[in-house]
């Protein structure tokens, strides 16, 4: 028989480094979780991740025993480890802090292809150059679909 959920936690940890300090150990303790059995399961999965900024979804039963799921870096942080910035444009729409080609859209789109909403790659490369030009990052060339 499969076990009742109770809720889902979702948060966003550096991989490697959970610890049951905030965020972490308040949100897992307000559900009644083992906060050590969670930190010491997520670094041993994330162990090659480490420093990488990982959404985790945390599917919590009533038996207060817990899954989760380790999803890719959101595509945002990935862009910016791409150009080697800090943080985007305070105004996207005026001053542009970099750009990236269509080739290297099309390698975060693969990394991203299993948690984006989409079924093609263009439509994958079609939401991380949206993310890129919202952050003032500049889309360099003619999209490959355009041709």
């Amino acid at each position: 028989m499969a076990k009742e959920i109770q809720g889902y936690v979702k948060l966003q940890i550096r991989g490697g480094a959970a610890n049951p300090s905030p965020p972490v150990g308040p949100a897992l303790g307000s559900k009644g979780l083992n906060i050590m059995e969670f930190c010491k399961q997520f670094n041993a999965r994330t162990q090659e991740k480490q420093g990488q900024l990982l959404p985790v979804v945390i599917t919590v039963y009533k038996d207060k025993s817990f899954d989760f799921v380790i999803k890719t870096p959101p595509a945002a942080i990935l862009l910016m480890e791409q150009l080697k910035l800090k943080k985007g444009s305070a105004e996207p729409n005026r001053a542009k802090v970099g750009s990236v080609s269509w080739d290297q859209i099309k390698d975060i789109a693969q990394l991203k292809m299993q948690d984006l909403n989409a079924f093609k790659l263009e439509s994958a490369m079609r939401m991380v150059a949206g993310t890129a030009r919202s952050m003032g990052i500049r889309v360099k060339g003619t999209a490959p679909w355009a041709n």
